[in-house]
C-alpha cells in the first residue's frame, strides 16, 4: 500500500514518537532497502571502530544506481530474516547515535532546490505516515525544525547535498553509467575513505602541492575534511569541474 506524502513546512507541527513501548518498534528495520550516503559510513565505521573498506566487506554491497548510473551503497540482507538492518537487535538500533540520515529523518522526507539567481539552497518536507508506524498515534507534537535540531540532521544534510549536487552535475555532463576506471575512483573517493587518504599520502592520485597546506594536515585525521577534498577531486577528475582544494 503506496502512502502519498505530505507537504509540510520547516516551521509546521506534526504529531510523532518512535519509542519502544509501539507495537511496531523495529519493524521499520525489516525489509530494508536502503542506499547510504558518504558521511552515512564515516559515521558508521567510526562508531564501529572499523576501517572503511573492512565496513563496506562486511554490511554493504555496491551497485550501479539505475537512474544515476553511479555506485550505489546499500545495507548487506538476507531473505532469511526477512532483510532486517544488520544493526536492528531487540532492544533496538546498535548503532542509533550514528544511524543513516534516512533513520533519522522518519518519518519526514526531505528535498533541495538551489535558485539559479542566488545560488540559496531551498528545503522541501513532506511527511509520509506509513500506515505499519504507531508513532503518529503518540501525543508528542513538534515543528519540522525541532525535530531536525533534535536528530541532528544538519551535518547530514551538509554533506548529503553536496553529494546530490555531484550527482546532478554529472547527470548533466555524462548520463549514463559510469566507465570501470571511473566507478573505481567515484568508490574509492566516497565512500572507501580509509583507503583514498592511503592514496593520496602516497602519492598516487594527488601532488601534495596542489592540496591547501592546512587541509593536507586536516585529512590525516579527519574524515569529513577527506570527504569534502574527495568530493571535489571527484567533480575535477570525473566531470570537469574547478577543484577546490
Amino acid at each position: 500500500m503506496s502512502v502519498e506524502p505530505e507537504l509540510i513546512s520547516i516551521d509546521d507541527s506534526f504529531m510523532f514518537s518512535c519509542n519502544s513501548g509501539l507495537d511496531c518498534f523495529n519493524m521499520c528495520c525489516k525489509d530494508v532497502n536502503q542506499f547510504l550516503y558518504p558521511y552515512d559510513i564515516i559515521r558508521l565505521k567510526t562508531n564501529l571502530n572499523l576501517g572503511s573498506e573492512e565496513f563496506l566487506d562486511t554490511y554493504t554491497i555496491i551497485y550501479a544506481g539505475g537512474t544515476t548510473g553511479l555506485p550505489v551503497v546499500s545495507f548487506k540482507t538476507h531473505p532469511a530474516n526477512g532483510h532486517t538492518c544488520p544493526f536492528v537487535g531487540e532492544n533496538g538500533c546498535r548503532v542509533y547515535p550514528d544511524r543513516p540520515s534516512s533513520c533519522r529523518i522518519f518519518p519526514l522526507a526531505r528535498a533541495i532546490s538551489r535558485s539559479r539567481e542566488t545560488g540559496e539552497i531551498k528545503e522541501h518536507f513532506a511527511l509520509i505516515k506509513d500506515p505499519i508506524c504507531k508513532g503518529f498515534q503518540e501525543n508528542s507534537t513538534m515543528t519540522v525544525r525541532q525535530f531536525s535540531s533534535d536528530q541532528d540532521l544538519a551535518v547530514y544534510n551538509e554533506n548529503n547535498d553536496t553529494m546530490i549536487e555531484l550527482i546532478s552535475l554529472k547527470q548533466q555532463i555524462m548520463p549514463g553509467p559510469l566507465d570501470p576506471a571511473s566507478k573505481e575512483k567515484f568508490v574509492l573517493a566516497c565512500y572507501n575513505i580509509d583507503r583514498f587518504r592511503s592514496a593520496i599520502f602516497n602519492d598516487q592520485l594527488i601532488e601534495k602541492h596542489q592540496i591547501n597546506p592546512e587541509l593536507y594536515e586536516r585529512i590525516k585525521t579527519d574524515d569529513v575534511a577527506l570527504l569534502g577534498l574527495g568530493f571535489s577531486w571527484i567533480k575535477s577528475e570525473l566531470f570537469g569541474g574547478k577543484p577546490s582544494f
